[in-house]
């Protein structure tokens, strides 16, 4: 058996005829695709407007700075991420504050979230990141009313949910990243994702003035808009109005996009048949937990993450049989970096907890089901 990896991209001869056509037209950089990928995208998820930047840590990046994080700002992030989920809240100078996650869902945990906030005079907190782990998406509207009760923004990281919903209070589906719950939602297209652009990412809002910032910041700060300008010499004139980055997209990454963004369904349709398949191996093995999925949620399945007891041991069976699985993730907040803040082992018992025992198995739409059968054997030889 070939090595099966956790997760990899598709590329079909359709992505690839889209990439030449712009790779052979006039713009490689700042051209149409770019235009064309953020309407696409922001039509698949009910977004009045999207920004297309390099990758997904620049789109958390760009969205703590529109939210505006000012040195010394408290901001809440789940510790089950990647650490650009935090890592966007210290490059704006702000202070994260860790809430542990729910048990079942893997997701901040919104009682311990209530309890976190009023525990804190008002205003000590300014916004929540909240990750949609795994492709599970966070309940956006009961965040929103904890949101608003303490006046705190909301920069969704649902890098690894596209396509993922809710059932909100009145049953209709709710898509991650429509701009109805938080200000701010991020994206990525890393090769492992959902939709891939090799690297890339985009940002989602309802808010003209936030995108108006974002894609002021994704340039330099730079802008040649007559209106913004303190004075005008002519067509070649710009000025600097922020301190920006230079963290565009490519319009060759862009054709890409358009063309994965069609196979989108497709592939959560794939990745449900993945899922399913595997609960149903593992629904009366006792030693292995299986995610558990509201009945009003839509998982969009970035990842298969299981739970065992010896999670060291069946790293490496896995391995040593070419199954190339992952754990996601080491709690950000017993990295090193964030522990000179203070933070330590047993501050955040259940993500803890949950990293002791936790697995991702291969997950991704070109999967076939020999490989799946053949994961499900070796962990099944493992296990039992």
């Amino acid at each position: 058996m070939n090595p099966i990896p956790y997760g990899r991209q598709s590329i079909t001869d359709e992505d690839i005829r889209a990439v030449v056509e712009t790779l052979r037209s006039d713009f490689l950089t700042q051209g149409p695709e770019i235009a064309a990928f953020e309407d696409a995208f922001a039509k698949y998820v009910g977004a009045r407007y999207a920004v297309a930047v390099s990758n997904g840590t620049a789109a958390l990046h760009l969205s703590a700075m529109a939210a505006g994080v000012q040195s010394g700002d408290n901001v809440v992030v789940t510790p089950t991420t990647f650490t650009a989920s935090a890592n966007c809240v210290r490059y704006c100078g702000g202070n994260v504050a860790f809430c542990d996650i729910d048990k079942d869902s893997y997701l901040l945990d919104l009682d311990k979230l209530k309890q976190m906030l009023a525990a804190k005079p008002e205003g000590y907190y300014k916004g929540i990141v909240p990750v949609d782990f795994a492709g599970y998406p966070v309940h956006g509207e009961k965040l929103r009313e904890i949101a608003d009760r303490y006046n705190l923004w909301i920069i969704e990281d649902a890098c690894h949910a596209p396509g993922a919903w809710f059932a909100d209070s009145k049953g209709e589906k709710q898509f991650a990243g429509n701009g109805k719950f938080a200000e701010l939602t991020c994206f990525s297209f890393h090769p492992v994702k959902h939709i891939t652009t090799g690297e890339g990412g985009m940002i989602t809002t309802d808010s003209k003035s936030l995108y108006e910032k974002l894609i002021l910041y994704r340039t330099h700060g730079i802008s040649k808009n007559p209106d913004l300008l303190s004075e005008n010499h002519g067509g070649w004139y710009y000025e600097m109005l922020e301190l920006g980055y230079n963290y565009r997209l490519t319009d060759f990454q862009a054709a890409l996009g358009v063309s994965q963004l069609k196979r989108a369904d497709a592939g959560l349709k794939r990745r449900q048949e993945i899922a399913a398949r595997y609960n149903e191996a593992f629904k009366n093995i006792s030693g292995i937990i299986t995610p558990k999925v509201s009945t009003d949620v839509f998982h969009a399945y970035h990842l298969y993450v299981i739970q065992v007891e010896d999670r060291l041991g069946l790293y490496n069976h896995l391995r040593k049989n070419n199954i190339q699985v992952q754990v996601h993730y080491e709690p950000v907040h017993l990295q090193p970096y964030y522990k000179k803040s203070g933070t330590q082992m047993g501050n955040m018992p259940v993500a803890e907890d949950f990293y002791r025992h936790c697995l991702s198995l291969p997950m991704y739409p070109a999967l076939t089901d020999e490989e799946q059968e053949y994961v499900i054997e070796k962990v099944k030889e493992f296990v039992i």
